[in-house]
């Protein structure tokens, strides 16, 4: 099986950096890992540069995001083929690992 890129997607009040010590852990791990700068201009504009992102990446991926991080992913990872889980991690009431397929 194929190790998956981890994308981290930061919340409104954060920044990539925020994410500094899960990388590390990842990376000791063996996981190919990065930890987007999210933009912060608006729901459909931060997804979008997700996407970007995502639609860039090949083999399967999984995706992170603290608190308004989560709502980017979800919105950035609706059809993309490689994403095999979302990982919720403070969003509001909704906290999980949520597999597809």
């Amino acid at each position: 099986m194929t190790t998956p890129t981890v994308v981290l997607v930061h919340g409104a009040f954060a920044e990539s950096a925020s994410w500094n010590g899960v990388v590390a852990d990842l990376k000791r791990r063996g996981y190919p890992v990065i930890a987007i700068a999210n933009p912060l201009r608006g729901l459909q504009e931060d997804a979008a540069y997700l996407r970007s992102l995502l639609d860039s990446l090949t083999g399967p991926i999984v995706i992170a995001g603290h608190s308004y991080g989560g709502s980017v992913l979800s919105e950035a990872a609706d059809g993309v083929p490689g994403v095999k889980a979302l990982v919720y991690q403070n969003v509001g009431q909704c906290s999980g690992v949520y597999r597809r397929g």
